[in-house]
């Protein structure tokens, strides 16, 4: 879920200076038209790592827009009044007026999350309150509130690079605080319950952003243009019914995508790749044979650009196994009957029993990248989509299912050549279609909706593997080896 967050989202100062004029000046004059339209309130959750500059970019903030309509609230410890009242009374109270913008640091979800971390309480509490926090945000756009969520995130050894930065240095050594210091004790704890509440509290009507804040520069301007944006749409909109637009992070900022950020070059020689390949196979026949997996089922996801080598992949898994411990299901465009179903209907009804295997050669995902990108459904309902599919993956997963999801990728040129391979080889003909020609003039919107995906669907609970694909050899032996690593960590955490 942090994978795009962690990449080294930057920007140089001369682009950044060059920007922010435009930009504040437009978020002048989104808050000053808030203000004059005074049809919903504002509120801004800040949220994510120490040190990755939720303080700094708020600061900034004001700095470009008026104060005088920002209400930046702080919640600490609960004061007296505050225990002697409901726990959602101290937000209640401090809830910013139609046409104006409220801050909120420490809100509910850093006291679910400090609570979760230190141990002051288990699981099931931490639920409650996530299903608290959803009643009460859906409560509010309900009531028309306007809901911005920011995490900010820094990756384990950015953390600690930056903690070492200050303790070494006299001058600034003070801005280390002690939750600086306990959170570098903690970071792992923290990361997985914040990725648990994010996946199950970004919704359509409020959904996660995730900011990277190593760089200053380029943490800024993603915060800003995305509360511009959502400002616009939302003043635009004659209800907030419409959901706001996701964007890529930094997409007119830094044009780096997750993958973009893969290294397509990886590539296994012939005699290493057939060493490797039956290794892996055997280990997965063992897998599917132990006695383990009377109380665990697996399911595989395959997605991927077309010409990606699925279903060369698919062919090296299922040659391991006797044909009666897997199923494989390909998925194309939905029957009269599965349109007639709520659309994960079609996918719960193939999912296997304890001992089995199902492959999805395509999945639910298309909800979130064909029917999106194509326009086959509307906006608020691929935006609903991925929290829909996260509670679906929860679900399964808390029954036993282990759940691998992969996306093949390749480059354009590796797609072409595969495309015209195809063409020319009578026996592959059959493999190449117009709407895959089509659907390479759309490359970067697939490419958009990718990041959107893994950001928002790769969990601890069923976490996306990306496969560097240009060469087959190493995708077939990655795909194998990933889920041989699932179901053995699925068996290691059933012993405990």
């Amino acid at each position: 879920m942090f994978e795009s967050a962690e990449i080294g989202h930057s920007i140089d100062k001369e682009t950044y200076d060059a920007e922010v004029p435009a930009l504040r000046e437009a978020l002048l004059e989104a808050q000053f038209e808030l203000k004059q339209q005074a049809r919903f309130p504002v509120i801004v959750l800040i949220n994510g790592i120490e040190g990755a500059g939720k303080g700094e970019t708020v600061k900034l903030l004001n700095e470009w827009m008026d104060p005088r309509l920002i209400e930046v609230r702080t919640f600490d410890q609960q004061t007296d009044e505050e225990l002697a009242r409901p726990p959602a009374w101290r937000y209640w109270r401090a809830l910013p007026a139609k046409g104006r913008m409220g801050v909120f640091f420490g809100n509910w979800y850093s006291q679910m999350l400090q609570g979760r971390v230190h141990g002051h309480f288990k699981d099931a509490v931490l639920d409650q309150a996530i299903s608290g926090a959803e009643r009460l945000e859906q409560m509010l756009c309900d009531e028309g509130a306007l809901i911005f969520k920011f995490w900010f995130h820094l990756s384990k050894k950015q953390m600690k690079a930056r903690l070492k930065a200050l303790k070494d240095d006299p001058v600034h050594r003070w801005r280390i605080s002690p939750l600086d210091w306990q959170q570098s004790e903690t970071y792992d704890r923290f990361v997985r319950f914040g990725e648990r509440v994010i996946r199950r509290t970004s919704r359509e009507y409020a959904p996660w952003h995730i900011i990277e804040g190593f760089d200053p520069h380029y943490r800024s301007l993603a915060v800003g243009k995305l509360l511009l944006e959502g400002l616009q749409n939302a003043l635009k909109a004659k209800t907030l019914k419409e959901p706001t637009p996701i964007a890529p992070l930094g997409a007119s900022i830094d044009d780096r995508s997750l993958l973009e950020s893969l290294d397509l070059s990886v590539h296994l020689d012939k005699n290493d790749y057939q060493e490797q390949l039956l290794t892996e196979q055997a280990r997965l026949a063992g897998l599917l044979r132990d006695k383990r997996m009377k109380h665990h089922s697996l399911v595989a996801v395959f997605e991927g650009n077309d010409a990606a080598g699925k279903g060369g992949a698919i062919r090296r898994v299922a040659a391991a196994l006797d044909p009666r411990q897997y199923n494989i299901v390909p998925i194309a465009a939905p029957t009269e009957e599965e349109r007639a179903h709520p659309y994960l209907w079609r996918f719960w009804r193939h999912l296997p029993a304890f001992g089995k295997f199902t492959i999805f050669d395509r999945s639910w995902y298309g909800r979130v990248l064909v029917e999106r990108v194509e326009g086959f459904c509307s906006q608020a309902d691929w935006m609903r989509a991925y929290g829909e599919i996260n509670d679906f993956e929860e679900q399964i997963s808390n029954a036993g299912v282990v759940v691998v999801k992969f996306w093949l990728a390749i480059d354009q040129q590796t797609q072409l050549e595969r495309f015209q391979e195809r063409e020319n080889i009578p026996f592959k003909r059959f493999k190449i279609t117009e709407e895959d020609w089509r659907n390479r003039d759309k490359w970067d919107l697939y490419a958009q909706a990718v990041g959107d995906m893994v950001d928002r669907t790769s969990t601890e609970i069923a976490a996306w593997t990306l496969v560097e694909a240009n060469d087959k050899r190493w995708a077939r032996v990655k795909v194998l080896r990933t889920i041989n690593e699932a179901l053995e960590a699925a068996f290691r955490k059933h012993k405990k």
